[in-house]
């Protein structure tokens, strides 16, 4: 007889669909557009009320250079975010900004020009400051062009249109008006004190501007000074003066000794007087003196103890740096400790800050004499001496500052010291502490506002609060002057005789509407003393101005820090500016600690016990920064960089063999912007996040995954009716019951995630229920419904299905937007029609409702864990007898469930619970038949089968025995089922289901037949 297989294999209905294994690279740009731009432009659109919409403030990346992997990781942070809120019906307003000014810019436009700029020389550019200023402008617009399109190309959605720029007109308007407001409260202020000053940069640096090395090589030093008679504060028990004593103090700075003015020591502590048979009678801290002993390595004879109180009063001299010996002081300070050095402290207040406001205490000024390049003036040298004179403090000048006193008979000892010292994170050389004339923001008076309005804001993670509170309480000042062209000038007048500054409300006001008038660049390019700039009332009766323009720009941070401006609520004290800030974790002393300051300050009142303004920002999100595998920070040096270009391009993963054309070459998987978006996505963004081939294998298998799970439900759902669906639960099989609960229970995990923005846990609870849920059980239970099945069975899969089908893209959208815009492209028409609205722009309310009665959900809740175990036995057995060569499909064999050798009772839960998924045992399990034992001797088909195995289980604590056994049945030549009786014909022979399949497509497609009847004559097709 003619095979009937043939006609067989054309009733199944297996799966279908043109959407590609592999993502297609020349689709990108079109779908790109649709599920960005047009995006953002449609959800723009909806009207939405305060309480529906999400404010994203932008932190601005720094236009210089390219962008790397921490680009990445911030940039699609933020999109994931902007795009959940987008999926749950919020409207979104995320305008990007670039930050522009600044020394690295200013450099790098500089030496594209040809010009020599180097960190020890600095730039000699800056007489012409409008060259400075046009270069810079010229570098950063260009750059943020390129750093817009990578953006764009990694499917981050925003209004690019509209994206912002410290360097743009209205932004340097909208931060002089901020100045404007702090000056006003008298926040502002000018001052000679030291701050952090970059040789290098030569320029005032903030504290946020500076990275600490801890590898930092110094020559330390012990040096003595001689201590005055004349004071006599140092007697011994009979109450003689102790004569010829020096006090001992140990620095790591030796460079700062020439602008030495007090030593400080403590009134608390206990100091001795020794005798050192090299350097005489000294005195230091009792508890330092064994490490002075050490150092020196000699025995040092005790002469007299002494009280700290019995300093105050004490004088010293300097006979090696001050031109005339004049008496310097012992001054008690609470900063003096006895954890290291001698117990005793040089003190520089034009080289410390502590040492600054001590000095400030007892009307001592402030002495700095090192010019901008970090070298010695001729201050700094006694009268007629310039062995100083144009030394680098850091370098030559330390050397000779040390070998001076030690001719001199003054250095007790020196030694390497290595420690921490901080360096501009600019330039990546070391800075000083330099007195100098700067311009500064008091925070220490808006500082208790600053801490207040951080108890309405969400910290996320928790600990960000705490670090961001630290910065704040510890700054009581911020130094925002910049001795640069490339910036934002501080409004300041100078008198051309006197130098004395003029900064007011109504000057600012006056060169704020000149700057409106002629540009910002007039500041620079106008003749230094044209009257126009000067307020009239500072005019003499002829017009004419003494006043000249300052050359001081803003620091970039006060920059980045206005940015709150841009927002349309920037002028709402009652309402936080943005909805979230999100930036990496060295913004807790950068733009997240100059935002609050700049804010508070503008908004707030520097009265105590004021009612403090909201912050700028509702939420605040910190992540970590990007490592390589290894754990270490990226550095060009190390060579250990990974570009988001090598990930998209699939360059960091191993080549595949493939055949193309018949031809085997190797090739990579092009992973394209999904992938960099899944690694970010998969990271627990709250911690450093290490970048390594293992994680990037792990994310390209995912996306793997989803895109051949999405080709199958897209198959079995080509001939789908929506329209004659029946969808409420009892019309589905228990089977597809238990997935709707299992989508259930992962889209409500997946949607509390995404609302607590633990998107780590997003993507781990999809990668199970996909990996598990899905592909390992309900696609497997449904096959054979699917596949094979009558209509109603087909319809109940699909009506489950098109769900899966739904919710499972809606998780995905915020993390894999091209992705879902693809799959858009390639879901049926007739799908289109029945739902026309793209998966972007649904929300979760528009979403068909997961409902199943909640006493259906509670009994599959109770019963899948057990019917899991049922499953899990099974599969063991199974595994045995094909071990064994006894079976190879699944299919191929029958299980019998005896349950406590007892008879059926409803009084039994197990027995219950197999009498009622009796049927979807057999689903689940994957095999042809079950059966269930309902006396107490064993089945006969068992016992008489071929081969059998046993395996045992405990179901609500009742003993079950599941015996798989050999089919009593003949193969389905049509399902594989063995469920067709056993006869001459049995190789040609239908189960009864697949018999009136046949017949009913007999009756529906008799085409079907009569071309089979054509090509294999004497076929019947007849069961």
């Amino acid at each position: 007889m003619t095979s009937l297989r043939p006609i067989w294999k054309k009733t199944l209905h297996l799966p279908k669909a043109s959407f590609p294994p592999r993502a297609v690279i020349a689709d990108r740009s079109k779908l790109l557009k649709r599920c960005t731009d047009d995006l953002y432009s449609w959800q723009r659109s909806r009207p939405s009320s305060s309480k529906h919409r999400f404010t994203l403030a932008d932190g601005p990346p720094y236009a210089n250079g390219n962008l790397h992997i921490g680009h990445a990781l911030n940039k699609i942070l933020k999109d994931i975010v902007c795009r959940y809120h987008v999926s749950k019906g919020t409207r979104v307003e995320w305008v990007p900004g670039w930050d522009c000014h600044g020394l690295p810019i200013e450099i790098k436009a500089l030496q594209e020009q040809g010009q020599k700029v180097n960190a020890q020389e600095g730039s000699d550019a800056l007489a012409d400051p409008v060259s400075v200023r046009n270069a810079a402008r010229k570098l950063a617009a260009k750059t943020v062009e390129e750093q817009k399109k990578a953006f764009r190309q990694w499917g981050v959605m925003a209004d690019w249109d509209n994206a912002w720029k410290t360097m743009d007109k209205r932004f340097e308007i909208g931060q002089l008006e901020v100045f404007k407001e702090m000056v006003k409260k008298s926040l502002i202020y000018r001052r000679f004190k030291p701050v952090y000053w970059s040789p290098s940069s030569r320029s005032a640096l903030a504290e946020a501007e500076l990275e600490y090395r801890d590898d930092h090589l110094s020559t330390a030093a012990f040096v003595k000074y001689p201590i005055r008679a004349s004071s006599a504060v140092l007697r011994d028990d009979v109450g003689s003066g102790v004569d010829g004593v020096s006090a001992v103090i140990w620095t790591t700075t030796p460079w700062t000794l020439p602008a030495n003015r007090a030593i400080g020591f403590h009134k608390d502590i206990e100091y001795v007087v020794v005798e050192s048979s090299t350097h005489g009678r000294l005195l230091l801290a009792a508890s330092r003196l064994p490490e002075l002993e050490h150092q020196l390595e000699e025995t040092l004879r005790t002469i007299l103890f002494v009280d700290g109180e019995q300093l105050i009063g004490a004088t010293y001299d300097s006979t090696v740096f001050d031109k005339e010996p004049l008496p310097r002081p012992f001054l008690h300070a609470e900063f003096v400790s006895e954890v290291s050095g001698s117990g005793l402290v040089h003190i520089a207040p034009g080289h410390g800050m502590d040492d600054y406001e001590l000095c400030q205490k007892h009307n001592i000024q402030a002495f700095a004499p090192l010019d901008d390049k970090g070298c010695f003036t001729s201050l700094a040298c006694p009268e007629e001496e310039d062995y100083l004179l144009g030394q680098e403090a850091l370098g030559t000048g330390n050397k000779a500052v040390l070998d001076r006193l030690s001719r001199r008979g003054y250095i007790v000892r020196q030694h390497p010291y290595e420690h921490k010292y901080p360096y501009d994170w600019r330039s990546k050389q070391p800075v000083i502490i330099r007195a100098t004339e700067q311009w500064f923001a008091n925070v220490g008076d808006i500082q208790e506002n600053a801490l207040k309005a951080l108890d309405t804001v969400n910290f996320i993670p928790p600990s960000g609060k705490t670090r961001l509170e630290a910065f704040i309480k510890n700054r009581k000042e911020w130094c925002i002057s910049r001795q640069r062209a490339w910036g934002v000038p501080i409004p300041a007048l100078y008198h051309q005789d006197t130098n004395e500054a003029v900064l007011t409300e109504e000057g600012i006001s006056h060169i704020i509407s000149m700057i409106k008038d002629r540009s910002i660049d007039a500041w620079w390019t106008d003749d230094d003393m044209d009257p126009a700039w000067t307020p009239p009332a500072l005019r003499d009766s002829s017009g004419r101005s003494p006043y000249r323009r300052g050359k001081d720009t803003m620091d970039v941070w006060f920059d980045s820090g206005s940015s709150w401006t841009q927002t349309k609520q920037s002028s709402n004290i009652d309402h936080h500016v943005a909805s979230c800030y999100i930036e990496g974790t060295d913004q807790h002393r950068g733009w997240f600690q100059s935002s609050l300051l700049t804010h508070v300050a503008y908004h707030g009142s520097t009265d105590k016990g004021s009612t403090p303004p909201k912050a700028p920002f509702e939420s605040l999100i910190t992540h970590g920064f990007a490592l390589d595998q290894d754990g270490r920070k990226m550095s060009k040096s190390i060579g250990n960089v990974v570009s988001p270009d090598e990930i998209t391009g699939g360059l960091l993963l191993p080549p595949m063999k493939r055949k193309i054309k018949g031809n085997l070459t190797e090739s990579r998987d092009a992973m394209g912007p999904d992938a960099l978006r899944l690694w970010v996505a998969s990271c627990d963004y709250t911690t450093d996040i290490r970048v390594s081939q293992t994680v990037l294998q792990a994310i390209n298998g995912s996306l793997s995954k989803y895109r051949v799970t999405f080709k199958l439900l897209l198959g079995i759902l080509e001939d789908y009716e929506p329209h004659s669906s029946r969808s409420s639960w009892d019309s589905l099989g228990e089977v597809d019951q238990i997935a709707l609960r299992q989508l259930k229970k992962v889209s409500d995990r997946v949607r509390q995630h995404y609302k607590a923005l633990e998107i780590n846990k997003v993507i781990s609870d999809i990668n199970t229920y996909v990996n598990v849920d899905l592909s390992s059980f309900y696609l497997e239970c449904i096959k054979d419904a699917a596949y094979c099945g009558t209509s109603d069975q087909r319809l109940q899969v699909q009506n489950t299905l098109y769900q899966i089908f739904i919710y499972l893209q809606h998780m995905l959208a915020p993390v894999t937007p091209l992705l879902v815009e693809e799959l858009w492209e390639y879901t049926p028409g007739r799908l289109k029609d029945w739902d026309p609205t793209p998966p972007h722009r649904r929300s979760w309310a528009d979403l068909d409702t997961l409902k199943l009665p909640h006493e259906v959900e509670k009994q599959i809740d109770e019963d899948l864990p057990e019917l899991m175990k049922v499953r899990s036995v099974v599969k063991s057995a199974q595994e045995v007898a094909r071990n064994n060569k006894e079976m190879g499909d699944s299919l191929q064999s029958f299980v019998l469930f005896v349950v406590g050798n007892t008879v059926a009772s409803g009084e039994n839960a197990a027995m219950n619970l197999f009498s009622r998924r009796l049927d979807t045992l057999e689903h689940i399990s994957g095999v042809s038949k079950v059966a269930l034992l309902s006396s107490g001797m064993l089945s006969s088909d068992v016992s008489h089968a071929r081969w059998s195995y046993p395996a045992e289980l405990e179901i609500y604590g009742e003993k079950v025995t599941a015996y798989v056994y050999e089919p009593q049945l003949a193969k389905c030549v049509r399902c594989w089922r063995y469920k067709a009786p056993i006869g001459p014909e049995k190789d040609e022979a239908l189960c009864g289901r697949c018999g009136g399949v046949v017949e009913e497509l007999r009756r529906t497609n008799p085409e079907l037949f009569e071309t089979h009847n054509a090509q294999y004559p004497g076929a019947s097709p007849a069961a």
